[in-house]
């Protein structure tokens, strides 16, 4: 298939790179084709123009809510947007099917509609795959990949030292979940145990919008000193600077699969959600369960005994 393919994926960051071997296994079947995804912008940055995808356009479109009421109009526009894919594959939630049925009405002759809502079945992004069967298209290798551009890595240049073996901790103490969280106060006292240690040129708290609450809960009673904050860059420069850290500590949250995609060592700690559907697929991915579940459980010491292992293992 030489032609035109729309991958349509709403969600957060997390849900967006699970998808990103599916997508993947489209380019690497069809080189030639143009692949585009309707997505979030901020979020489909990670894969325009950085291998995945040709282009991409915003799912956040007033007219767009037309497609999911059989009463409305569709938009002309939009209709012959859709209508000038050769292939669609919508990830979006439709469970009564008004999406879809908009769709082909508006012009749309190949369409795979994939629900979104998982099961315990098998890892994520086979799940998330699994339907590009009918393309007579199979996922080998479900761990994501990201391929940053070279200004991500121009970005990413001025948070890094340029000296080659500089160590660097990365942590992201926030997650789409407070019961996926390790406490603030374990955070605190691990990032104050690490910063003593000098074991680290650098370490990096990093956030989004959504964790400017906790980063500045923790920026109020952190030293300064080998301590950044690293809040709101745009996450393929993100992606880069993870990708260039010797250890990347997170939870179950996007911001790990990204740094899981981008390459880094990476010990995650999980709570409540199974590792073996969410946890990303990499080798270097550690997982550190807590007890019954609960990260409150999880005390410093055993993090701390886990990154002395992994940073052991890959010296």
């Amino acid at each position: 298939m030489a032609g035109r393919i729309l991958v349509i994926r709403g969600g957060a960051i997390g849900d967006f790179i699970l998808t990103l071997p599916a997508i993947g296994l489209l380019r690497e079947s069809f080189p030639e084709a143009h692949v585009e995804i309707l997505g979030y912008r901020h979020i489909t940055s990670l894969a325009e123009r950085r291998y995945y995808a040709n282009a991409s356009r915003s799912i956040e479109y007033g007219p767009l809510a037309g497609f999911f009421n059989p009463k409305s109009d569709l938009d002309r526009d939009l209709s012959e947007y859709f209508s000038g894919f050769h292939q669609v594959i919508s990830y979006i939630y439709d469970p009564d099917k008004l999406f879809e049925s908009s769709l082909r009405k508006a012009g749309v002759k190949n369409l795979i509609a994939i629900s979104p809502k998982l099961d315990d079945s098998d890892h994520a992004a086979r799940q998330l795959a699994l339907p590009l069967q009918q393309m007579a298209l199979w996922l080998e290798d479900p761990a994501a990949e990201f391929f940053p551009a070279a200004e991500d890595l121009d970005q990413a240049s001025q948070f890094l030292s340029p000296r080659p073996g500089s160590r660097v901790l990365a942590v992201h103490p926030g997650s789409g979940g407070e019961r996926k969280n390790w406490p603030l106060s374990a955070w605190r006292e691990f990032l104050f145990a690490e910063q003593r240690s000098a074991r680290w040129e650098r370490i990096f708290v990093v956030g989004g919008e959504a964790d400017i609450p906790r980063l500045e809960t923790l920026r109020g009673t952190l030293p300064s000193d080998g301590i950044t904050f690293l809040e709101r860059i745009p996450l393929p420069a993100l992606g880069a600077v993870l990708g260039r850290t010797s250890l990347f500590v997170g939870h179950d949250s996007g911001i790990s699969h990204l740094a899981a995609a981008a390459g880094a060592q990476c010990l995650l700690m999980f709570g409540p959600t199974d590792p073996q559907i969410w946890a990303p697929a990499n080798e270097h991915v550690t997982v550190l369960r807590a007890p019954g579940g609960d990260l409150s459980a999880l005390d410093v010491a055993t993090v701390r005994r886990r990154v002395d292992e992994i940073l052991q293992d890959v010296r």
